[in-house]
């Protein structure tokens, strides 16, 4: 195999289904695969199944890199089924506390390095300044640049110290838009002193503490560049490379999003972001072979007829090579280890609580059941429940619990929470916006600023000093 041949497979970070290393996979490893994006379909919810397909991995490429998304909160890989043992960005940045997020970071870091994960692909650094944002929401640690910043860094820190490189997203931010990048196109139509002052202040901080990685959105930053997405965008990557000084890799979002390959397909993409600057090329989930093939022959294609450069292929294989190699440096551990109590505490600290809550001494537990975005997936989210109900129900009669996900964005889950007279408790366990459609309804809210075990344990203990039976009551305590 010639050299641009390998060089344009180190670039790819690709993903399999299923949760076996198909023997294709492990030939595209042994020829040079730069590594591989373990997404839900490839994981069963056991730690040792995780464990056995990354050494799986490194057997057929000992210095291949393993990445997942593990952000805690509502986005978890490693714990779909059961709901992530750690609190999520909105609660930690309404907490506060840099010390947590650090050591949530470490642990989270900690737990990826024991099953053979060396790439996390977080923390997000998005500034959620829009409410109706459909795909960022509860992972952003909040809509202050500055809160933001310090809690990226804290949380760099904390994964990086465990040996896990850290993956700070979606540059130059994802925030302020009302549209999901895996569906369409987004626009931040913001100034370029607006996005100086706001979507950039967290990747600045991210820069400061080390970040291995920084990924790209395929968000348009219309200031700069009308038409392409950043990961696609020179212009928009140069802001990270020289205004920033970035100098480690730029992992691009997946390309088979919408929002980078829709018209243009995915060989086509993946040439572009190199041509931008992109390092390392994240394909998307439950790719066959024959597209890492693809795309190794459009970039090839690329370099022979001089559309790419050579030098900037292997400038790109160079720097995807440095991420697993900054695991090996010597890491001291993001302080004690977290107790499950405190990581409670945390969460129902992190809970607003309105109104008046009425005696739920019988109360039924409801689900609205909404189609959670792509980036959180299928999995646990709430308490567990005795009823789900569709947007189009009504919901029954008597004591109710109703527990709903970014209901201000769900006009139909509005009307369902209008309709009921009440009294009931509305447990929102999405972004905290407000009353639409059910302003005038005299039901009390908890907003808890996203899903985990922790969170639902907190909310468990509230609903039971509102008489919600014990049974219900969730607690890792």
């Amino acid at each position: 195999m010639s050299r641009v041949h390998r060089l344009a497979l180190q670039v790819q970070l690709a993903s399999f289904a299923g949760p076996s290393l198909p023997d294709e996979w492990a030939q595209l490893l042994a020829d040079g695969l730069g590594g591989i994006c373990l997404f839900g379909s490839n994981l069963d919810g056991s730690l040792a199944q995780v464990a056995a397909t990354t050494a799986a991995i490194r057997s057929a490429r000992a210095d291949a890199l393993v990445a997942t998304d593990e952000e805690g909160g509502d986005v978890t890989r490693l714990h779909a089924r059961s709901a992530s043992p750690v609190p999520g960005a909105a609660v930690l940045g309404a907490v506060d506390s840099v010390a947590l997020t650090r050591a949530v970071g470490g642990a989270v870091g900690a737990e990826l390095a024991s099953v053979g994960i060396d790439l996390d692909l977080g923390p997000v650094a998005d500034v959620n300044s829009d409410p109706d944002n459909p795909v960022i929401g509860t992972r952003s640690f909040g809509a202050d640049p500055e809160l933001v910043a310090r809690h990226v860094a804290a949380w760099v820190e904390g994964v990086q110290s465990a040996g896990v490189a850290a993956c700070v997203k979606h540059f130059p931010g994802h925030g302020d838009t009302a549209q999901d990048s895996h569906l369409t196109v987004p626009v931040v139509s913001a100034p370029m002193d607006l996005v100086r002052a706001r979507e950039l202040v967290p990747f600045v901080a991210a820069v400061g503490a080390g970040a291995a990685s920084v990924m790209t959105s395929h968000i348009v930053l219309s200031a700069l560049e009308p038409t392409l997405p950043a990961t696609l965008s020179g212009s928009v990557l140069a802001l990270l490379r020289s205004e920033l000084g970035y100098d480690g890799a730029i992992v691009s979002d997946a390309l088979d999003m919408a929002g980078a390959s829709a018209s243009r397909g995915i060989p086509e993409a993946a040439v572009l972001a190199l041509g931008a600057g992109c390092d390392l090329l994240c394909l998307g989930p439950d790719k066959p072979a024959a597209l890492v093939r693809e795309v190794q022959t459009a970039i090839v294609a690329a370099v022979t007829s001089g559309r790419l450069p050579l030098a900037r292929l292997a400038e790109a294989a160079a720097r995807a090579e440095r991420i697993r190699r900054a695991n090996d440096a010597d890491r001291t551990p993001a302080g004690a280890r977290l107790e499950p109590a405190d990581l409670v505490d945390a969460a129902r600290r992190a809970c607003v609580v309105e109104g008046t809550m009425p005696d739920l001494s019988g109360a039924r537990v409801v689900s609205v059941a909404t189609e959670a975005n792509i980036a959180v997936g299928a999995g646990r989210w709430g308490l567990d429940p005795d009823l789900v109900v569709s947007p189009r129900d009504r919901l029954p009669g008597g004591s109710l619990v109703v527990q709903v996900r970014d209901a201000h964005r769900r006009p139909e889950v509005g009307a369902v929470l209008a309709a009921h007279p009440g009294p009931l408790v509305v447990v929102e366990w999405g972004w905290p916006g407000p009353r639409t459609g059910w302003e005038d309804a005299p039901h009390a809210r908890i907003c808890t600023r996203g899903n985990g075990r922790p969170s639902i344990a907190a909310v468990g203990e509230i609903l039971g000093e509102a008489g919600l039976s014990s049974e219900r009551q969730v607690s890792d305590r």
